[in-house]
């Protein structure tokens, strides 16, 4: 029988499979930048927004050649519903070879924003600060255009998803940085 794990049984999952401290963290931050957003567009389901994301990337560490196809069988074999595996695991389309494209709110979010807290976090971490809390869409928008800062966050993707939300990449980028301010100070 499979569960929508609490986020406290899906920090142990990705625990799990991910030892290295960066994935643990992105983990961590996909997860609570997503509980954000479902407190604002789906406040019954924040819990479930914020496993999906905390899940999404179960398998990267281990199987980065298998990325979002590993994931799902690691998920089932954790015991975890599958509408949590497909949510999870559709951030991969276009990228891996996942058969699941986001199709709901919730998954277009998180094809949005895993990409894009990486660059964020990226541009934070160079500033004197080293944090969103002072973080602004212009030194956002600067790093975007510079191909070669954060080389493996994809702007394909992150344009992709601000599209198919149907939002600017501007609304996008400022939400995700007030997103990734609750979820520091928290």
């Amino acid at each position: 029988m499979s569960q929508v794990p609490t986020p406290a049984q899906a920090d142990e999952i990705v625990r799990k499979y991910n030892k290295e401290p960066f994935h643990i963290k992105h983990a961590e931050t996909v997860g609570c930048v997503m509980a954000w957003f479902a407190a604002r567009d789906d406040p019954a389901r924040v819990d479930f927004w914020r496993v999906v994301g905390m899940l999404h990337d179960v398998d990267f560490e281990m199987y980065p050649d298998e990325h979002c196809v590993k994931g799902e069988e690691l998920l089932r074999d954790e015991g975890v519903d599958e509408g949590v595996i497909v949510s999870a695991m559709s951030h991969g389309w276009g990228v891996t070879a996942t058969t699941h494209q986001p199709t709901d709110h919730m998954e277009k979010v998180l094809f949005a924003v895993d990409e894009l807290t990486g660059l964020i976090g990226a541009v934070a971490i160079m500033r004197p600060s080293r944090s969103v809390s002072d973080l602004e869409l212009p030194s956002v928008k600067k790093k975007f255009k510079d191909k070669k800062f954060a080389a493996g966050c994809s702007r394909d993707v992150i344009e992709q998803g601000a599209q198919q939300l149907g939002i600017s990449l501007d609304d996008l980028i400022s939400d995700t940085i007030l997103a990734m301010r609750a979820c520091e100070q928290a």
